[in-house]
């Protein structure tokens, strides 16, 4: 009984392997047949397609052999991007869009541009050199050279002006008293010296021939009339070319003190200089020996020779009436 159980057992085995053999046969003859669709035969004979088994995949979430998240398929996906060189990059270090810019600002700025900078100071020292030639003036007078300080005199510069010429080439030079600065201004000797060396440089610009000087004296206070040791420094400063060209000094609406100066100053000149004086008491006269159309009259002295013309007038009416 015992032998009979046993070999029915092998034959139940016998025929499990058998089934179960001719099953994985059966799935490799199923994996082998030619599908029309999916194969073809290199050869040219047949349209035929071969159909190619996938390998299984185990598409579950769990880490195990052969599912996406396994290490052997991330390690398989890292080889396929491995271009074979040690990319290690971080991004920390890179730089963004903003950064970069910030940089190539910085960078700019602190990087010396030996262009500009040359630029830069050839301009400061143009603006230098022009800043110098407008407050300081050199002249040579009497064959030395001197310095004005132009900014100092710059309050007083009308003082002395271009009144055109008669007979065509011979200038008309206007100094008018009445702007001289006051005596009791700061640095007054200071003031004075420069604006002589001003008025002496530019008498000797303005003069190529003969000439004419005509001295504005009126509507000018006690306080702004030039001393006599500047008006005696000022005739012994002029070249003995422009002495000789002088051809008349006019002194218009001439003062007691005036007169006086000049009275006092006489030794010092001479007497050809001296024969060149002439006084002149009103704007209308002085147009009768010079043209006026250029000379140009401060509104002071224009309202003062009205106001004179009109005293005058006034005593020759009372004379008449008198009579």
């Amino acid at each position: 009984m015992i032998s009979r159980h046993s070999q029915q057992e092998d034959d139940a085995g016998g025929m499990m392997v058998m089934k179960t053999a001719s099953g994985e046969e059966a799935a490799e003859e199923m994996d082998n047949r030619e599908d029309p669709s999916s194969s073809a035969d290199l050869s040219g004979g047949s349209n035929q397609r071969r159909k190619l088994a996938a390998p299984p995949m185990d598409v579950s979430l769990d880490r195990s052999e052969g599912s996406l998240l396994s290490e052997d398929a991330l390690d398989t996906e890292d080889e396929a991007l491995d271009t074979g060189d040690d990319l290690d990059v971080n991004i920390d270090e890179l730089d963004t869009s903003d950064e970069a810019e910030e940089f190539n600002q910085h960078g700019d700025s602190q990087e010396p541009d030996v262009g500009a900078g040359a630029a830069s100071s050839e301009a400061v020292a143009g603006q230098r050199a022009a800043e110098e030639s407008r407050l300081w003036r050199s002249v040579v007078i009497g064959e030395q050279e001197h310095r004005i300080d132009m900014k100092c005199i710059e309050p007083y510069k009308r003082v002395i002006s271009h009144g055109g010429y008669y007979d065509q080439q011979n200038a008309i030079i206007v100094f008018a008293a009445c702007f001289l600065p006051d005596s009791n201004c700061d640095n007054y000797n200071y003031v004075m010296e420069n604006l002589f060396l001003y008025v002496i440089s530019t008498l000797e610009l303005m003069v190529a021939e003969d000439y004419i000087i005509v001295y504005l004296n009126g509507a000018t206070p006690h306080r702004r009339m030039p001393g006599f040791s500047w008006m005696k420094k000022c005739y012994q400063m002029i070249d003995r070319r422009l002495k000789k060209n002088l051809k008349m000094f006019i002194i218009v609406h001439p003062s007691w003190f005036i007169r006086t100066l000049l009275g006092i100053t006489r030794p010092f000149i001479s007497s050809k200089f001296s024969s060149k004086i002439k006084y002149v008491n009103s704007l209308q006269e002085l147009g009768e020996i010079i043209p006026m159309e250029y000379v140009h009259i401060p509104p002071s002295i224009v309202k003062l020779d009205t106001e004179l013309q009109d005293t005058a007038v006034k005593a020759d009416k009372r004379g008449n009436s008198a009579v």
